[in-house]
Parts: C-alpha cells; sequence; structure tokens
C-alpha cells in the first residue's frame, strides 16, 4: 500500500462523530486537525431499532462538514469507521449511501471485536512501553469495548450491547435520575459484564485504563470536585452517584468538570463504569484521551509499512482451517497472471485488486474442514460471519461473496455482484480453481490470454493444449454455459 505523508479517520460513533488529521513521519503520527460533533446517533434508533430521519440529518450535516474537511486528501488516505449503531440499525444500508455520498469516501462498519482491537491500538501508542497486561475499557454511545493485551499487542476482546447513550435513554427517560433507576442500570450492565468477568476480573491484568468520552468525563468530574486524585477510583464513583442522584435529573445536574454536552449521557455512562469497577474488581483507572480513531491512524500506519492486520488474519485462518498451502499458491500465481491481463481491458486499480485477491485466494478452501460437499458455502459462511480483525464487514461481505461464487451455479450471486471488478475477480477465481482441479502441478498453455470483451470476457488458449487436456476442455466449455445463464459471456478460443 503506497504511503502518504497526511492521514485522516473518522470515528463515527453512537455518540459523537470524530476526525483526526495528522502527518506521518517515518513510523509516528503528529496531530495536525481534530473535529467532533455530538451527534448522538444512538439516541435516533426508535423501538424498532430504525434510524429516525431527524437524527439521520443531523448526522448527515456533520459529514458535509467534516467531508470540506478532507477535501483534496487521497481516497486511500483516509479510513472512515461505524460502529455499534450502524451494527444494528435496520435502515443502516440506505443510511450508509447517504452518508458516504454526504462525506465523499467510503464508510466501514467494523464489528465489535474489531472495533475493541482498533481501541487497544489507539490507547497502546499513548502509554508508557510495558510488559504487563493492561485492561482497557471504552464505554461508547452504543457499546462497550473490554481489551486485555501487552504492549501494542491485543490479547483477549470482547464488545458487549450497552453504552451511555443507550443506558441513558433506557433508564434515565427525560433525565429523571433516581436511586432505584440507578441500581437498575447498574445490576443490568454488571448481569451483561458477568458474562466475561472470568477472563477480565483483577488478576488477569495490572492497570485498567479508561478510554473515550464517559472515562473522561469521569475522571474530570472526580478530579474537579477533590473526589480523586488522579483518573477514577471506586471510592470517587460512590461520591459521583450520590451527587447524581440528589440532583434528581440530568439538566440540573451543577457539578464542577461536568461539561453541558456530556450531562444528558452522564448517568448512563456512569452505571456502566460502576458496574465494570464492581464487577471486574477495579480499584483505580488510569483514563488516556486517544481511543479508536488514533488506533485506525496507527493501523493504516501498518499498512504502509506492510505490517496489514488483514494479511495476518488472512495466514492465521489459513493454519486454523488447515488451509492447503501449495494449491492456495498454484491458484493465486495462475489468477494474479489472469488479473494483470485483465487491467488492459478494464480499469482495475490492480495493486489493491491483486491484494484482495490474494486474501481470497488464501480463505477459499477454509469450508473443507467442514465437508468437501459445498465447501465453497461452508467458506463463505465462516467467511461472513468469523470475527477477521482487520477486515471491516463490508470486506467480509466481500469476501464471501467472491469466494461462494467460486464453483456452481453462477445465479446464486447475480443479484449481489456491484461491479464490473467483482466480476473480474469471480472469473479469475473460477478460472484459477478450474486449471487446478486436479491440485498438482501443471504445464499451463505458452498462449493463454484473457481479456474484457462486450458483456463478458474472452479466454484464448493454445489448441494443441487444449487437445491434449480434453478434461479441462470439457470444463470450460461447461464454465461457458454457466455464465450463458445468467446472461453473461465467457467465450473460449482456440489460438
Amino acid at each position: 500500500m503506497k504511503a502518504y505523508s497526511t492521514v485522516a479517520a473518522v470515528d463515527l460513533g453512537s455518540n459523537s462523530f470524530r476526525l483526526q488529521v495528522a502527518r506521518v513521519e517515518d513510523d509516528q503520527l503528529y496531530p495536525l486537525d481534530a473535529l467532533k460533533d455530538t451527534v448522538r446517533l444512538a439516541a435516533g434508533l426508535n423501538e424498532d431499532k430504525v434510524l429516525d430521519r431527524e437524527t439521520r440529518e443531523r448526522a448527515l450535516a456533520s459529514l458535509r462538514r467534516f467531508g470540506e474537511r478532507l477535501r483534496g486528501l487521497p481516497r486511500e488516505a483516509v479510513r472512515v469507521v461505524a460502529t455499534n449503531t450502524f451494527r444494528v440499525a435496520k435502515n443502516a444500508a440506505e443510511f450508509l449511501r447517504e452518508a458516504e455520498q454526504a462525506l465523499g469516501f467510503p464508510i466501514e462498519i467494523v464489528a465489535g471485536r474489531e472495533e475493541a482491537r482498533l481501541i487497544y491500538l489507539g490507547v497502546s501508542h499513548s502509554l508508557p512501553a510495558s510488559r504487563e497486561k493492561r485492561l482497557v475499557i471504552d464505554i461508547g454511545g452504543g457499546s462497550t469495548e473490554f481489551i486485555i493485551g501487552t504492549g501494542h499487542r491485543p490479547q483477549l476482546m470482547e464488545s458487549l450491547y450497552m453504552g451511555c447513550v443507550s443506558y441513558s435513554r433506557r433508564f434515565f427517560p427525560d433525565g429523571k435520575i433516581s436511586k432505584n433507576a440507578m441500581q437498575r442500570a447498574e445490576l443490568t450492565a454488571r448481569s451483561e459484564i458477568q458474562l466475561i468477568s472470568s477472563g477480565y476480573f483483577a488478576g488477569h491484568w495490572s492497570q485498567a485504563v479508561g478510554s473515550s468520552g464517559s472515562a473522561r468525563a469521569l475522571a474530570e468530574i472526580l478530579e474537579a470536585n477533590g473526589w480523586a486524585e488522579s483518573g477514577i477510583t471506586r471510592a470517587g464513583l460512590d461520591n459521583l452517584r450520590a451527587a447524581l442522584i440528589k440532583a434528581g435529573i440530568s439538566d440540573k445536574l451543577s457539578i464542577a468538570g461536568l461539561r453541558s454536552d456530556r450531562a444528558p449521557v452522564l448517568a448512563g455512562g456512569f452505571a456502566i463504569m460502576a458496574a465494570a469497577f464492581a464487577e471486574l474488581g477495579i480499584e483505580t483507572m488510569t483514563v488516556v484521551d486517544t481511543a479508536l480513531r488514533e488506533g485506525v491512524l496507527y493501523d493504516m500506519l501498518g499498512r504502509f509499512h506492510h505490517h496489514d492486520m488483514r494479511e495476518t488474519t488472512a495466514r492465521q485462518f489459513m493454519r486454523r482451517y488447515q488451509v492447503d498451502p501449495v494449491q492456495a499458491g498454484r491458484v493465486e500465481v495462475l489468477g494474479v497472471e489472469l488479473l494483470r491481463q485483465l487491467a488492459n481491458t478494464l480499469p482495475l486499480e490492480l495493486e489493491a485488486s491483486l491484494q484482495f485477491f490474494s486474501w481470497v485466494v488464501k480463505l477459499h478452501e477454509i469450508g473443507l474442514t467442514i465437508s468437501h460437499a459445498g465447501y465453497h458455502k461452508h467458506s463463505a459462511y465462516i467467511l461472513d460471519n468469523a470475527d477477521m480483525p482487520g477486515f471491516s464487514k463490508k470486506e467480509q461481505n466481500q469476501l464471501a461473496l467472491l469466494v461462494l461464487a467460486q464453483r456452481g451455479s453462477l445465479g446464486k450471486v447475480l443479484n449481489y455482484v456491484a461491479s464490473p471488478l467483482d466480476w473480474a475477480q469471480i472469473v479469475v477465481l473460477r478460472l484459477a480453481v478450474l486449471f487446478y482441479r486436479s491440485r498438482s502441478e501443471l504445464n499451463l498453455p505458452r498462449e493463454m490470454r484473457l481479456e474484457a470483451v462486450g458483456n463478458g470476457f474472452q479466454l484464448t488458449l493454445d489448441k494443441d493444449w487444449l487437445a491434449h487436456n480434453p478434461l479441462t476442455q470439457t470444463a470450460l466449455e461447461s464454465e461457458t454455459k454457466d455464465w450463458k445463464t445468467i446472461g453473461k459471456r465467457l467465450v473460449v478460443v482456440a489460438g
């Protein structure tokens, strides 16, 4: 991946939208500019998990402002990630199209554990180097991430569906804070945290760290009121709980250190943090300013320096699912050559296409560990549903689609393939798999040329080679019929 001197990350959280621009110098990032809008996206979800129009318009206005700031930056130098509300909203697909148009850049919806990985990456770069294990807790607007890691490497990651916006709406409607409501909120959060507590309880880590808005707001309040010397403490939270219940309503909160924009969601964030302290045995917590957007920037920096987490994940999946690396290598070499040929007749972004195809090939046979029959369907299911660090949900969906299309009827993917470039990846994968069906070394034709023609593709092969390989010739004849049944062409010409 090409390196850039200026990069930007956009975090579309359930409470706030944030933009961070940074200058790249060697392996370091130096902040240049930052923007924040308190959009409260999660507050726009109704009981049916549909995002209302008013909230969508508020979000789109923010994205247009961000888009103006990002104007002129190359597409590859900007990465935009969307979190929990985008994950759960039933009309997320429609809103995503509007959001991308407003911002002017593609948006990745990241899974909960991928969000956790990126948060840890951002947090770890703001802390002193240490071999000790750290627990990082990030309370967002719609979800809370729990990560244990050492250095820059996360080891345990979870994402729970509870956040400061959703809990404030659920337990403190109209901003009313009562002792009973606070007790119910904390007990509900504790019951959620109990599901993961065995791996996150004190003793599994040496330092607790809080990131993002809720943690920073709580620390600022505790410090301003003298309830904690630094960061967040259990005793400080007890004092704040009493103050919140005494005030009775978020609009009337008059607490030193509390910012007005944080008041409406403070009670929900507090309940989750207090529950985490109680359930995980936390006594004190350090709070940092870095979080998801910094993690996105450092992840981009890794891609520039060929430390792409997606490549690591693909190789890990190969080992986990016992993929034959020799067979995958054969298919990749042929597929890469065919993709390069197609670039002469199609406007492929060749470097990106080759990189993505490499991951497709590494993963196309992972379903064989389940069953040989229909293995491509098993492969697609795994890729669509597994936690795959580094990959966005959109990338996982595309991986699954291409792998599903590697064999059998093309009708099953006809309505899901979005662009001619996807069809290019599909034809290349199907042909490479077809040629190496024997799973052995093969003397390929001296003349072998693939090009895009009209509504399809043309493959030119040495006629003598075809005559000496009748099994492959028959398979190619069947392949041309498969393409014809979906209204596309694959023409095989004997040259």
